[in-house]
Parts: C-alpha cells; sequence; structure tokens
C-alpha cells in the first residue's frame, strides 16, 4: 500500500531543519531554566556550582555536534538529557518552593527528547521504499 501523503526530499530537509533549530533552542531554554531552578533551590554555593556543572556540562559537549548536523550528536545527546529529567522529578516530589520551576525543566527535557528522536527520523536515509 502506498503513503498516503507522498513526501519528498525537500519536505524532510525542511522538517529535519526545524526540528533542528527547535532542537537548539529547547538545548538554550533548558540550560537557563536549569541554572534559575539550581539558584533558587540550593542555598550553599558549592552545591550551587555542582548542580549547575552537573547539568550544563553535558549539554555545552552536544551543542558543537547539534549545530553541524551530525546524526550521532543527535543519537547520543538524548542521553545528555537523563539528568535533567531525573533532577526535574526529584524537586518536583521533594521540593514544593520550586515545583513549577522543575515542571519546566521536565516538559523542555521531554519537548527536547522529541526534537532531537524527530531530526533522527527526518534525516534518516535507510527509508524503505
Amino acid at each position: 500500500m502506498a503513503d498516503p501523503v507522498p513526501t519528498t526530499a525537500a519536505t524532510l530537509r525542511s522538517g529535519a531543519d526545524r526540528a533542528r533549530r527547535f532542537s537548539l533552542l529547547l538545548v538554550a531554554a533548558l540550560a537557563a531554566v536549569s541554572l534559575r531552578t539550581a539558584f533558587e533551590g540550593e542555598r550553599s554555593a558549592v552545591t550551587f556550582w555542582l548542580l549547575a556543572f552537573f547539568l550544563l556540562v553535558p549539554l555545552a559537549i552536544a551543542v558543537p555536534g547539534l549545530i553541524a548536523r551530525n546524526r550521532r550528536t543527535y543519537a547520543w545527546a538524548t542521553l545528555c538529557v537523563t539528568p535533567h529529567f531525573i533532577y526535574a522529578l526529584t524537586e518536583i516530589v521533594a521540593n514544593p518552593a520550586i515545583r513549577e520551576l522543575a515542571a519546566s525543566i521536565l516538559a523542555l527535557s521531554l519537548g527536547l527528547t522529541v526534537a532531537l528522536v524527530a531530526y533522527l527520523r527526518l534525516t534518516r536515509t535507510d527509508v524503505a521504499a
């Protein structure tokens, strides 16, 4: 059975470009919200800097590959979102003072994962005809 909507290379390329731009936007937003949440949630300067380090370094390592459109980077960058996901779930349960910020980290991390996987799906070259 044929696809009801034929997909052309230009359509896939434009979708991949949108997914790439959205991924980079979400990385920036996730970094900003993570820093703000860490600043508001931690009382000690040492724990703030440790938390900022463990949340931001994985994202910073992935950014050059995301900009260069490296498919491998998009694949392993999904793993860089794991610390944000775990931190957000922990803070939602344990810290009511920053529950809203933690929920935004959770939403952004899930959105980033979806955008990264969308880019991988749209740039796949082994699509069966």
